[in-house]
């Protein structure tokens, strides 16, 4: 009986030529949902699961956010965090052109440029959090610091409680 090859992300190609150790875990999924019920899917605490989010400053650069699938983004925060006078959430349309993924299977990882990157502080609390592997129906679970370190992401607080339950934005 032939053994079902794993299919390797952009993401997890990254992370291998990296060595950096991750988890993968699968889920069944056909299309966009979101991040709490990715969560929920694979077992995986809400608080440890985030998401990718990619935003445009004035001066038309972008930049990748990783907060918990929970939470919003502080816009208002991820500008400072950027040194930016302001940024705005990318149009979902232009996700795959800027990053390479979809809507839903947006890495931190592996993206076509490297965009400077911020990850919530809140990560660090945990030894291990759920990101995008790279496309739908695949998490990766990975150490904090290493997503840090991979991407040369700085780590400060950018996150806060969201006000609804809609998940309209950004990435995946």
């Amino acid at each position: 009986m032939a053994k079902s090859k794993e299919i390797k992300t952009n993401a997890m190609r990254f992370l291998d030529r990296q060595k950096v150790d991750y988890e993968v875990i699968q889920y069944e999924c056909d299309a966009f949902t979101d991040g709490v019920a990715v969560a929920k899917k694979t077992g995986v605490p809400v608080e440890q699961s985030f998401k990718t989010l990619v935003t445009e400053g004035k001066s038309r650069n972008y930049y990748v956010f990783v907060l918990p699938v929970d939470q919003e983004l502080d816009l208002k925060a991820a500008a400072r965090a950027v040194g930016e006078k302001s940024v705005e959430m990318i149009h979902v349309k232009d996700i795959q052109s800027i990053t390479g993924y979809i809507r839903g299977g947006c890495s931190p990882l592996g993206m076509k440029k490297n965009y400077k990157t911020v990850v919530d502080e809140s990560a660090r609390s945990f030894d291990w959090i759920a990101v995008s592997g790279g496309r739908i129906g695949s998490t990766i679970k990975i150490a904090p610091e290493a997503l840090v370190k991979v991407t040369g992401a700085v780590c400060v607080p950018v996150a806060e409680a969201r006000l609804d339950r809609n998940e309209n934005e950004g990435c995946g």
